[in-house]
């Protein structure tokens, strides 16, 4: 059985119509992503291997914060506009109704996965670990197989043609500037 296989049919758009119930589920969910995905796990995987990775304190310090700032802050917005346009949450069992094209979508058709592998990588940094550094590797694997294998395959079940349009003129991982004529 593939991985595409047993999760399909877990992902379901909302029925949710309050903004604010929608933001709640959200928030309910950043807190348990959070609390298992860049809590718990760096943790064992720092305990299992603490190993330093040879990282200089400035760049310990600094990247290591701004990557962190900029991953927690991307991904409140695309909370916001997951709640907001699509009108559902990122959990699979709760989906935004509507393709959602506009705000860091517009620029990059995986912003809350990026937004959260960018806090992971900033933790590997910080505490220049590589137990946490090789835990980065496989979770940044683990978000690659799953957008292409479950993600990708089920937005164009549902969203069709508008999917295949956005594919075409928003890269995948790498923010871009959309190619001009591309509707929001």
């Amino acid at each position: 059985m593939t991985v595409r296989s047993s999760l399909q049919g877990t992902i379901r758009p909302s029925t949710t119509r309050s903004t604010a119930a929608l933001w709640a589920k959200s928030l309910l969910n950043a807190v348990l992503f959070f609390a298992i995905f860049m809590l718990a796990l760096p943790g064992l995987a720092h305990t299992l291997l603490p190993a330093a990775l040879p990282v200089p304190a400035g760049v310990r310090t600094w990247l290591a914060g701004a990557l962190v700032l900029t991953g927690v802050g991307a991904w409140i917005a695309c909370l916001d506009t997951f709640s907001r346009r699509g009108r559902g949450t990122p959990l699979p069992v709760d989906a935004p109704r509507h393709l959602v094209t506009t705000g860091l979508f517009a620029v990059l058709r995986n912003p809350i996965m990026a937004a959260e592998l960018l806090v992971i990588w900033g933790e590997a940094l910080y505490l220049a670990s590589w137990g946490v550094a090789l835990y980065a590797i496989g979770i940044s694997v683990a978000a690659y197989v799953m957008v292409l294998h479950v993600e990708e395959p089920e937005l164009r079940k549902r969203f069709g043609e508008s999917y295949e349009e956005y594919c075409r003129n928003v890269p995948r991982w790498l923010p871009g500037i959309p190619r001009k004529g591309w509707r929001k």
